[in-house]
């Protein structure tokens, strides 16, 4: 029997372990399958918790309908029912000078597509207006040198553009900074809309013209941001039910593989057991796979550990509707760095999504740390609610205590690509290339995102059962 182990219990992790159930039924023999996961729980940074009435989310709460292939998954897993759109109220604030301005109707990311909206906007001076509007004359770049995300912005959009809105929107999905991610691999999209049309605002008044297309088409109406009733905790709870409980193993950490005898792996665990296995597949934050596999490939082992990480937590805070008198007419709101605030943004969730609290209460939650402020990860529970309560307070008016708080950290979680990363991702995986058998995923290589991790991971799979079938 062709054994496949899977090491980390994250979303890439029963992502694979449920492609390759699927993938392998198709081999005509039986594939001993077994998922090692080191801590006690199954989930990775996916955390659903439910108190009183109150679903919290306390890592991602969403996925993106445009990225077809978490939807896609959770349709196989028989989850279609339960998948739940944003509410119609669209708008997001962002700080400015102390105070919430709406980003503007029709904004696509960081690029505006409907006119009036923009003119009539109070977050964008009118010369950063008149320098973002110049989109549509600048020529595009000639040059293959990747840029860093910053240096485009400016490049196309100008300085007020990147500091109000590129920079506080990377911040909330990447928890790092313009400055230093590299274009190619965070944001491809604009590469090749300023290689197709010239122009950002062109580009993306096209790409929303599509849009209205793909709302009028027959099937259920999709918002960009989709989650579960229950919360995204409800997909984990799947994914273990289809890929079964005798094939999951919880506090078992992998310390090492090497390969053995007859072209046979020896995973190594902490507790001083081994298993044996055919095929490899490493679903683990990149410097966790760097330590397992440095005995075998010192070299891969350095460049995985070249893959920085930042650090983030979350803290939900519930309320009675009656404490707050904010109007709470939109999404949330961002903090650009430069207002120099301890958060780096705000989710108003029960406003976002329905099923999230009772009728009466409200469910905020507010962003901690990233590449910018890091060091507030470390603050103990107490003084983090301070802080978190402190600028809620100033920035929204919020004076009441809190009926609710649930605080998440989220230790070296968010890796960070950097200017080079493609070319980085390239070296490693000529490195796993040379190991026949070893197989890695997840987050660390070829998308941050949620969908991006289930699209690699089925791709990873079919790689990994392709490769069992000639073992």
């Amino acid at each position: 029997m062709k054994r496949l182990v899977i090491v980390g219990g994250g979303i890439a992790g029963l992502a694979t372990a449920y492609f390759a159930l699927e993938k392998t039924k198709a081999l005509g023999e039986p594939v001993h399958l077994q998922l090692l996961e080191e801590k006690d729980r199954l989930g990775g940074c996916i955390l659903t918790e439910k108190v009183n009435d109150f679903v919290i989310e306390g890592g991602p709460d969403c996925f993106l309908y445009e990225k077809p292939w978490a939807l896609a998954l959770c349709e196989k897993l028989g989850l279609g029912e339960r998948i739940l759109n944003t509410n119609e109220n669209r708008r997001v604030f962002i700080l400015s000078k102390g105070k919430l301005h709406e980003l503007p109707e029709g904004f696509m990311l960081m690029v505006p597509t409907s006119f009036m909206p923009f003119i009539r906007s109070s977050l964008i001076s009118w010369p950063g207006k008149i320098r973002m509007a110049m989109d549509l004359f600048i020529p595009r770049k000639r040059s293959d040198e990747e840029e860093s995300l910053a240096d485009f912005v400016r490049r196309r959009l100008g300085k007020e553009a990147l500091e109000k809105i590129a920079e506080p929107l990377v911040a909330g999905i990447h928890a790092g900074t313009p400055e230093t991610m590299g274009l190619k691999s965070t944001f491809p999209r604009f590469l090749q809309i300023e290689e197709e049309y010239g122009s950002l605002i062109r580009g993306m008044l096209a790409r929303r013209k599509m849009v209205r297309k793909w709302e009028k088409q027959a099937g259920p109406r999709r918002t960009m941001f989709l989650t579960l009733k229950g919360g995204l905790g409800e997909w984990i709870d799947r994914l273990r039910e289809k890929i079964g409980e005798e094939r999951i193993g919880l506090k078992r950490r992998v310390t090492k593989v090497r390969r053995g005898e007859r072209g046979i792996y020896q995973v190594q665990l902490s507790d001083g057991t081994a298993l044996e296995a055919d095929v490899i597949i490493l679903a683990t934050p990149s410097f966790v796979t760097a330590r397992i596999i440095e005995e075998m490939d010192l070299e891969l082992s350095k460049i995985l550990l070249t893959i920085p990480y930042v650090s983030s937590a979350t803290v939900s805070l519930a309320y009675r509707r009656s404490q707050i008198d904010h109007p709470l007419d939109a999404f949330g709101f961002i903090v650009p760095r430069s207002e120099k605030r301890r958060i780096m943004a705000s989710t108003w969730t029960s406003i976002k999504f329905n099923h999230r609290a009772p009728r009466d209460a409200v469910l905020l939650r507010a962003f901690v740390g990233g590449a910018n402020n890091e060091g507030l990860v470390s603050l103990d529970d107490e003084e983090m609610l301070r802080v978190v309560r402190e600028e809620l307070k100033d920035i929204m008016g919020i004076e009441g205590d809190p009926i609710l708080v649930k605080i998440y950290r989220w230790e070296k979680s968010m890796p960070q690509y950097l200017v080079g990363h493609l070319e980085k991702v390239g070296r490693i995986e000529e490195r796993v290339g040379l190991q026949s058998g070893i197989f890695i995923t997840g987050c660390a290589y070829k998308g941050i995102g949620i969908s991006d991790a289930v699209h690699d991971a089925e791709i990873v799979a079919e790689k990994a059962v392709e490769y069992l079938k000639g073992a």
